[in-house]
């Protein structure tokens, strides 16, 4: 059983149904329920279809925010050989929200950088729910320019709400360690992508997306600021969330069409989280079918990114 939304209850419901009735077979009942349970899948793949089919922005950000999808570290596990993880800014300290090393993609050496929000309580806290600190931003920076110096594409998995606003952070220079690591990631001479798994959520997701290529997964939402802390600051009533979800076109259809991202990656029916071996093997192949492209002929990489967002917002 999955952990349902609240606009997934009539799947939810048929769901239930189906798992009774499976129960019931196994106690070895002499009632035959096979047809029926057929019937109730059939009903339950329609009702799934029919309502990912219209999602709304709101829904979107409920379905990027689902505990179940697959964080960082279990695209890091799927798609890379031979990780090694670095940590520390040396500077403060090391920061857990943010994952960053070296790692082969398919062979390549590539550099790693992503958001791990954590998948159960303890896991959690370990990553403070994927909103890094000065010192985690710092870190990318090191790792970026140590990819720079030895010519190492970067790789960047981007899932956060935003970066970590407490006291401390604010103390040790949150603001600055975002730009410069935004600036880092806009003049590296190496090619970069980032792909936005779930959440890309303020400076938080900026910081490490500033990349040749941006792609966003199908439900994933990419945004300044979030839908809750939009309807704060316009009309000081956060239960407009879902009006500034829609107009602030942070989905990846929005995004894409807004020429902010360069794809979108399909997710299975019902989100990353029903199937994500599928996901993330469709994540990794649009990351070769990138890197050959980096790979064909003279490019300056630096010169392109900055083409790329020069050009944003010029045709609106």
């Amino acid at each position: 059983m999955y952990n349902y939304l609240d606009f997934e209850k009539p799947v939810a419901d048929l769901e239930g149904k189906i798992l009774e009735l499976k129960k019931l077979a196994e106690g070895g009942e002499s009632v035959d329920v096979a047809d029926e349970i057929a019937r109730l899948e059939k009903r339950s793949r329609d009702a799934l279809r029919d309502l990912y089919k219209a999602l709304t922005p709101w829904q979107k950000v409920q379905v990027a925010r689902h505990p179940d999808r697959p964080h960082c570290l279990e695209y890091v596990r799927g798609l890379f050989t031979d990780f090694t993880p670095l940590a520390g800014d040396r500077t403060f300290g090391e920061d857990q929200a943010l994952i960053g090393g070296f790692a082969r993609f398919r062979g390549e050496p590539v550099a790693i950088l992503g958001q791990e929000k954590g998948s159960d309580t303890t896991s959690r806290l370990k990553h403070n729910f994927g909103s890094a600190r000065p010192e985690g931003y710092r870190k990318a920076v090191r790792i970026m320019e140590l990819a720079d110096r030895f010519g190492i594409p970067v790789i960047s998995l981007v899932d956060t709400a935003g970066a970590y606003p407490g006291v401390g952070a604010e103390e040790r220079g949150q603001a600055e360690a975002i730009a410069r690591s935004t600036s880092t990631g806009l003049g590296l001479k190496v090619p970069s992508i980032s792909i936005i798994i779930g959440e890309g959520g303020s400076g938080g997701a900026i910081a490490i997306a500033t990349a040749n290529r941006v792609y966003m997964l199908e439900h994933a939402i990419y945004s300044v600021i979030s839908p809750e802390g939009a309807a704060s600051i316009l009309w000081r009533d956060t239960t407009r969330s879902k009006d500034a979800a829609t107009n602030m076109k942070i989905t990846a259809q929005d995004l894409l069409n807004l020429k902010i991202i360069d794809a979108v990656i399909p997710e299975p029916l019902g989100g990353a989280h029903r199937g994500p071996e599928a996901v993330i093997s469709a994540t990794g192949d649009l990351i070769a079918r990138t890197m050959k492209e980096f790979g064909e002929g003279n490019v300056d990489f630096r010169e392109q990114r900055r083409e790329k967002y020069l050009a944003m917002g010029r045709n609106l």
